[in-house]
């Protein structure tokens, strides 16, 4: 786990998102917490990301979402080397 990430702040940000019980919930505290355009560019991510799990090629992944390259070079490295959390969310989602 990257410890860097790990504070107080962000454990309290943690916290409370695990006190979420359904979708509305996530949209009213998302909604207040992050900007249209930090939810969206997460939202993308994703897209990205399930994409990249189901071997679309970027240019496919570019097209449908609106992803740059880069952005979609990050979310592989993440699905490649980081901690797995992804793939966590994939088998919990049945995806």
């Amino acid at each position: 786990m990257n410890t860097k990430l790990q504070t107080e702040e962000v454990d309290h940000l943690f916290d409370a998102i695990l006190t979420l019980k359904n979708r509305e919930d996530c949209y009213r505290f998302f909604s207040d917490l992050c900007t249209i355009k930090e939810l969206l560019a997460m939202a993308q991510r994703f897209e990205v990301a399930l994409m990249l799990k189901d071997k679309t090629t970027y240019l496919d992944i570019a097209e449908k979402t609106g992803a740059s390259t880069a952005t979609i070079s990050r979310v592989n490295r993440s699905l490649s080397y980081g901690e797995d959390g992804y793939q966590m969310v994939f088998e919990r989602l049945n995806l």
